[in-house]
């Protein structure tokens, strides 16, 4: 019996959906409301049709988005690690992280009809960003560079404060003052600035 092979999409497909993602972030990040998916098909530069074929509704696309930004913010910690030192990595991870809060913005009320309702697992999500957090606090601790009695969940509700705060563009400045004051925070006493 012959096997049914899996067809892979064309090119042109994946290279069509990427692009929708790509600029349905960028919309959703700078909109002060949720951009019209007739909108985000002629950012992208694509008909209307090609948007509903790779997203027939807009919770699937708000799903696609969300699930993209969360894989990057935890790939994003281990691709840091590799590059830099534990505190420079978590530094640069923070600023991941208020792109990602940034990206809600433009979806926010999709977003928590999605929560509510139990199509996007805030919990898993939650669990993932504290296991990425908690990769680069144990790094830092075997380091040195990090303070070792503060929790990964400690952090969450930090960033979640500041951008909370200074989460919009004109803010920018504010917020990185902010998670620099945080870094402040979480240097072990005695740790000098030479070792960053």
């Amino acid at each position: 019996m012959a096997s049914a092979k899996v067809r892979r999409p064309r090119a042109d497909a994946t290279r069509n959906r990427e692009q929708l993602l790509a600029v349905a972030t960028r919309l959703f990040a700078s909109a002060e409301t949720e951009p019209s998916m007739r909108a985000i098909a002629h950012e992208a530069g694509v008909g209307i049709a090609t948007l509903y074929r790779h997203f027939p509704t807009r919770e699937s696309l708000v799903d696609a988005v969300y699930q993209d930004q969360v894989s990057r913010l935890t790939a994003g910690a281990r691709q840091l690690l590799a590059q830099l030192g534990p505190r420079a990595a978590l530094r640069r991870w923070m600023d991941l992280f208020g792109d990602w809060i940034a990206t809600k913005n433009g979806m926010l009320d999709t977003l928590l009809a999605m929560v509510e309702s139990g199509e996007i697992a805030h919990a898993r999500t939650r669990t993932e960003l504290l296991a990425a957090i908690g990769d680069i606090l144990e790094a830092g601790r075997a380091s040195g560079e990090l303070r070792a009695d503060v929790p990964a969940e400690d952090i969450a509700a930090a960033l979640i404060g500041i951008f909370t705060v200074a989460g919009s563009a004109e803010h920018k400045a504010m917020a990185g003052r902010l998670l620099d004051l945080l870094m402040d925070g979480l240097r072990p006493c005695g740790h000098s600035e030479t070792a960053e």
